[in-house]
Parts: C-alpha cells; structure tokens; sequence
C-alpha cells in the first residue's frame, strides 16, 4: 500500500537490483570459426565490486552506485540516488528482491519519495533490471580480466554509463506493458 501523503501524486515505477562483478566472472559466447576452440579467459582471484542499478522504463532514466558490499546501509545510498532521479513532485515504486538489505525495519532508511514493493521469492523474472545485467554482462564485462579493484569498478561504471545514455535500450530492455502507469 503507498503512504497517504501520495493520493494524487504521478507515480513513477522502478526496477532496483545489485550484481556482483568481478575477478571471477562469467565466460560468455565469442565468435568463432566454426569447428575451432577459442581460448576463453578466467581468473580465479577474488576481488569484486557491487553495482547497485535501477532504472524506470517509463522515463527510460536510471541511477547506479558501485560499491565494495551490499548491506543496508549501502542500499540506503542507493536509495539516496534514486531519490535524486525521480521526477520533482513524484513518487517512486520501486520493484526489488527480497534480499535482506531491502528489508525496513532496521538499518535501511527509505527516502519519502520511495515505497519498496517487494517481489515474490523465486521470481526474478518479474524484475527487468536482470535482462540489464544480462545485457551489460554480454555486452561489456565478460571474458575480461581485471587487474585491481579500481579496475573493476571503472569497467563498471563505463558499462552502466554506456547502457543508460543509450535511452532507446533503455526502454527496450527494461520496459513491462504491466508496469505503466499515469500513461
């Protein structure tokens, strides 16, 4: 249920998740000559960075922050930079998992331009954020090995920086004929 304070007020719906990148990632298809066998590369070092993403399809804006954990304090960051994207004079619904950082009650400070609707467990694809990871993953971070931490974190930050200047794939991506709303 919204707050009472947002009778009235455009409403605006989000898609929030973290993905894990880092030294350990994930190998993914190159191309290839048929009938060869390409080496893939892996590392098997540990360093890894959080990013942070939230987008509104409607809107086809985002905000994102790369951090070294996940815990409440930095989904509240989080949440601080969604807050500062939503639309002046709108509130925000925000899809998320139900991982335990999205949970209020104790550490997590909501900003009063957000309400968190949580998502039913074992369903991500209810959450549109999973094909930007999928896409970024595909498109920017596979089959890559990173040095440093910082490294990590800029590659991070390119990929997402390329993904939401691209509005067009933006909206395609992430945009659910059941989550429109004021249309």
């Amino acid at each position: 249920a919204l707050p009472a304070h947002v009778g009235g007020t455009p409403l605006e719906v989000w898609f929030q998740d973290e993905a894990r990148v880092g030294q350990q990632g994930t190998l993914g298809a190159i191309w290839a000559e048929t009938g060869s066998r390409p080496p893939g590369r892996r590392d098997d070092r540990h360093d890894s960075a959080w990013l942070f993403g939230a987008v509104c399809p409607q809107r086809a804006v985002g905000a994102a922050l790369v951090l070294p954990w996940v815990s409440s304090e930095a989904m509240s960051r989080h949440l601080e930079a969604i807050s500062a994207v939503v639309q002046s004079g709108a509130h925000a619904v925000l899809v998320c998992d139900g991982a335990g950082w999205h949970r209020t009650g104790g550490r997590l400070v909501v900003p009063t331009n957000i309400t968190l609707l949580p998502l039913p467990g074992y369903a991500p694809e209810l959450n549109p954020i999973e094909n930007v990871w999928a896409y970024i993953r595909g498109n920017f971070l596979n089959i890559t090995v990173w040095d440093t931490y910082d490294e990590i974190v800029d590659a991070c930050c390119r990929a997402w920086n390329t993904f939401i200047t691209d509005i067009t794939r933006v909206a395609s991506v992430t945009s659910r004929t059941w989550a429109t709303v004021n249309p």
